[in-house]
C-alpha cells in the first residue's frame, strides 16, 4: 500500500476512524486476529503507531469496533426485510432468509469475523453476539406475532429458529463456495424453513398451506 498518500495528513476523526477499521478489517482477514499487530494495521492505514492509538488503545477494541459495525449491518438487514410488504408468511420466511444471504453475499469477510472468529469466547465478544441473535430474533418475533396472532413466547421460538437456520446454511453456503448463487440457496433453504412455518394464518386471512410436491 501506498502510504504517502495517507501519512502525516490530517483528517476529519470520524474519517480516520473509518480508515482504521478498514485498515484494520483487511489485516485481520489476511492475518487472523491473533497474528496481526498493531504495526501492522498501522502500516496498511499509513499513519504512525501513535496515530492508531489515539482513536484505538488495543487490538481488541479495534476488533470490537468492526464488530459492532458489522452486527449494526446485519441487524438492520433483518428490520428492513421485516418492514417489506407480505401477503403470506412465505413472503417473510424468503425475506429473512434473503436478508442472511444478502449479508453474506456482499461481506463474507465481516460475517466470518461475526460468527468464525475464535474470539467468540471471550466476553465482551460474546456479549455482542448475544446482543446481535436476540435482535435478530426478536424483529422477526414481533411480525409473527403481529401477523399470525400467535403467542409471543411461541412467535419468539420460531424467530430463533428461522433466524438461526438462515445464519447458519448461509454460513455453509459461504464457505463451501457453492456453484448454487446466491438467490438459489436462498430458495432452497426458504422451503425448507416454509414447511414448518407455512401452516401459520395470517391474521384476518386463511391459514397458508405448504406446496404439494
Amino acid at each position: 500500500m501506498d502510504t504517502s498518500t495517507h501519512r502525516g495528513q490530517r483528517m476529519p476523526r470520524s474519517e480516520r476512524r473509518a480508515q482504521l477499521l478498514e485498515a484494520a478489517q483487511a489485516v485481520f482477514v489476511e492475518r487472523g486476529y491473533h497474528a496481526a499487530a498493531m504495526d501492522d494495521i498501522a502500516e496498511h492505514a499509513g499513519v504512525s503507531k501513535p496515530v492508531l492509538y489515539q482513536h484505538f488503545p488495543g487490538k481488541l477494541e479495534l476488533y470490537l469496533a468492526l464488530l459492532d459495525e458489522h452486527c449494526d449491518t446485519l441487524e438492520q438487514l433483518v428490520r428492513a426485510a421485516m418492514q417489506e410488504p407480505a401477503e403470506d408468511n412465505l413472503d417473510r420466511v424468503r425475506a429473512t432468509i434473503s436478508a442472511y444471504f444478502d449479508f453474506v453475499s456482499r461481506e463474507g469477510a465481516a460475517f466470518r469475523m461475526i460468527f468464525e472468529s475464535d474470539l467468540t469466547g471471550v466476553p465482551q465478544v460474546r456479549a455482542r453476539l448475544d446482543s446481535l441473535e436476540l435482535a435478530c430474533a426478536e424483529a422477526i418475533a414481533d411480525v409473527i406475532a403481529h401477523d399470525s396472532g400467535i403467542p409471543d413466547e411461541h412467535a419468539m421460538l420460531l424467530a430463533t429458529g428461522l433466524s438461526g437456520m438462515s445464519q447458519i446454511t448461509a454460513r455453509h453456503w459461504l464457505a463451501a463456495e457453492s456453484d448454487l448463487d446466491r438467490d438459489e440457496a436462498a430458495a432452497l433453504v426458504t422451503q425448507l424453513m416454509w414447511r414448518g412455518i407455512g401452516y401459520l394464518p395470517m391474521v384476518g386471512g386463511e391459514r397458508s398451506e405448504p406446496a404439494q410436491g
